[in-house]
């Protein structure tokens, strides 16, 4: 049995960087990460499209947009200081036609109430940023920026190392008991006796939170977002990031296209119901993630609301051909062979009883442990101001 000051349950961006900023708040602390998978970043983190995120897409005086804002600063500030691969490139949002223009305007109202740096452009302007996308106007972002991920990660776990905390690899929670002032985790690499525990368990949040003996207010439904790479050829059809205009009767963005920062450009991606946790390929299977999800009254209400949106984006996960018709609405002149697959990434989403995605972060403290329900995109830019905010609920905590 060992003992810590603080456990973080989880070894992706939002877990490391909560050690990190621990580690850097009390530099004495016994701080220990644990992650089950063999490397740090094995899921989200690594399967993610590298983008750092500007904010103009969230509700004003939300918790995405507060965070998203104040993590793309520091994140910038820490891939400068640190060496890590990043590029401040910009994006355009392009409406395709008339009919998305009050829906781009939108998009702008929220862009300006949340400080982003961005300008509209005109069709000729959007040509000479994009010359082959297509489109009648578009918001150009600027501020927006590419970044690897797993560099950053590295970087926080070296950090967490060097200031005397452990990062402890293939090491799972299998039971978490709370005993008068401390948290006591039994682990697959031992017993860990702590002051406080902090669950960034992502795709299995939900589960931790149950293994600390609490109900779910939301349960994780796992989608797959397939991607398909450029090939070499192809990469001078896109300069930098070229995003649709969301359609705000479906909960997911839509396919876009990323140049990354160590080199290529990803297309994609759909989103589909993965039928596991960890359900990269459509025989990836999990009986138990799948039961839970299908014996979700949530789920079902999700489906009645979206069947049409979700049988798109399941034929276009069948269909080459129709993935590739999804692409040409944005950039006409990209092929079939033009694309090859890319990694798939599986996003923790969760999901209330009504049927309605939960569009913020949701962070809940139970006895000596903080829980981080919901975290999708833009968790990653914001990770450094989520571990602000964890933080300074572990100042509260009882």
């Amino acid at each position: 049995m060992r003992s810590a000051d603080l456990v973080v349950i989880g070894g992706g961006i939002v877990g490391l960087a909560t050690a990190y900023e621990l580690s850097r708040r009390s530099p004495r602390a016994r701080i220990v990460v644990l992650e089950k998978e063999r490397v740090l970043g094995a899921h989200q983190t690594g399967r993610n499209s590298g983008v750092i995120h500007s904010g103009i897409y969230y509700k004003p005086g939300s918790e995405k947009a507060r965070t998203c804002r104040r993590g793309k600063e520091l994140l910038e500030q820490f891939c400068e200081r640190e060496g890590v691969a990043w590029e401040r490139c910009g994006k355009v949002i392009v409406a395709l036609g008339a009919d998305e223009l009050p829906r781009l305007e939108k998009i702008a109202e929220r862009g300006r109430a949340n400080g982003c740096d961005f300008r509209e452009v005109d069709g000729d302007e959007l040509r000479r940023l994009e010359p082959h996308v297509a489109g009648v106007k578009a918001l150009h972002v600027r501020e927006t920026g590419i970044v690897d991920y797993l560099g950053v990660c590295a970087k926080l776990a070296e950090h967490v190392r060097v200031r005397g905390g452990e990062v402890l690899c293939e090491a799972r929670v299998e039971r978490l008991d709370s005993r008068g002032g401390e948290v006591v985790l039994h682990t697959t690499r031992g017993e860990i006796v702590a002051s406080a525990a902090i669950n960034c368990a992502g795709l299995h949040s939900d589960r931790v939170l149950q293994l600390a003996g609490e109900r779910r207010p939301a349960r994780i439904v796992p989608f797959r977002g397939e991607y398909f790479e450029l090939t070499p050829d192809a990469h001078g059809l896109v300069r930098n990031l070229i995003y649709p205009v969301p359609d705000p009767s479906f909960p997911f963005l839509g396919v876009h296209f990323t140049r990354m920062a160590l080199g290529g450009v990803e297309c994609g991606p759909n989103a589909v119901l993965a039928l596991a946790r960890e359900g990269y390929h459509w025989d990836d299977v999990n009986v138990a993630d799948l039961t839970d999800t299908l014996g979700y009254a949530g789920f079902w209400k999700l489906v009645l609301r979206h069947a049409g949106a979700g049988m798109g984006e399941m034929w276009r996960s069948l269909s080459k051909r129709a993935f590739t018709k999804a692409l040409q609405r944005l950039v006409p002149e990209i092929r079939s062979e033009h694309l090859v697959p890319a990694p798939a990434g599986v996003r923790a989403q969760a999901l209330g009883a009504d049927g309605a995605l939960v569009d913020d972060f949701l962070i809940r403290s139970s006895g000596r442990v903080v829980h981080v329900l919901n975290a999708p995109s833009p968790a990653a830019t914001a990770s450094l101001a989520i571990a602000e905010s964890i933080a300074a609920r572990l100042d509260t905590l009882p």
